[in-house]
């Protein structure tokens, strides 16, 4: 927190706006942020032109600061949880991550052994393995590159390491179908019928494909990018609102 500017809560809603609608203007102006303690101030235009442009853009970025505050907060709460597991992550390393992970999902997979065919067992195996390279990857993309990489790579990855075996090991347990596949059946209903709705392709896709059996691993694939990406941008938006050090 800086001081009483973020004074109880309405003070710190207020703080978080002022940071938003300031990153909004920096996208185009120089100088807009953190200036309060410097000499120069906030930089602003002299010329008509340009303080014409200065208070348009000022103006546009008020519904759009509206509109992504509440997106925020949500950050906020996404940031809390993935830097503790980025914390633990990091002091177990690269080796520390992947021999958890061989844990989680070798336990999984001796599971499959007892319980399952030896076609589930095997597939489940394959999943734990997948997920492991994975997490692995998820952690040196995470660790190793920038804001872009961990965004792009790392979050990705890491829901691609947490969806796959369990997915799998649905498709051989009659326990575990009715709560993952059904609940990823009505999940698929729902995408198609909203975000996809578009130029006919949830009608191409229906048509394409039948949701059943490896079909919902593909699915889940393909959900772990986009949810990934969504985790990775809503704590970038937090930072913006309020970096790490805030």
């Amino acid at each position: 927190m800086h001081g009483g500017t973020t004074t109880g809560f309405a003070g710190a809603i207020r703080y978080d706006l002022k940071r938003l609608h300031e990153s909004w203007m920096a996208l185009f102006f120089p100088r807009q942020r953190g200036t309060e303690t410097g000499v120069l101030g906030k930089w602003e235009p002299s010329s008509t032109s340009g303080k014409i442009a200065y208070r348009a853009w000022s103006a546009l970025g008020a519904p759009v600061v509206a509109a992504l505050y509440p997106l925020a907060l949500v950050g906020f709460a996404v940031r809390y949880y993935t830097r503790r597991i980025d914390g633990t992550a990091t002091r177990l390393g690269a080796l520390g991550v992947i021999l958890v992970s061989i844990l989680v999902w070798g336990g999984l997979t001796a599971l499959a052994r007892l319980r399952f065919s030896t076609t589930g067992f095997l597939a489940v195996g394959a999943a734990g393995g997948i997920a492991t390279v994975a997490a692995a990857l998820a952690y040196l993309t995470g660790t190793r590159g920038g804001r872009a990489s961990t965004v792009l790579l790392a979050y990705p990855f890491a829901m691609s390491a947490l969806f796959l075996p369990p997915v799998v090991a649905a498709l051989y347990s009659p326990t575990l179908s009715s709560v993952v596949l059904d609940n990823s059946y009505t999940l698929a209903i729902w995408i198609l019928d909203n975000p996809l709705d578009l130029w006919g392709l949830n009608t191409l896709l229906r048509e394409q494909f039948t949701l059943e059996g490896a079909n919902y691993v593909a699915m889940w694939f393909g959900i772990s990018v986009p949810v990934g990406w969504l985790v990775g941008l809503l704590v970038t938006l937090a930072d913006v609102v309020r970096p790490k050090s805030a």
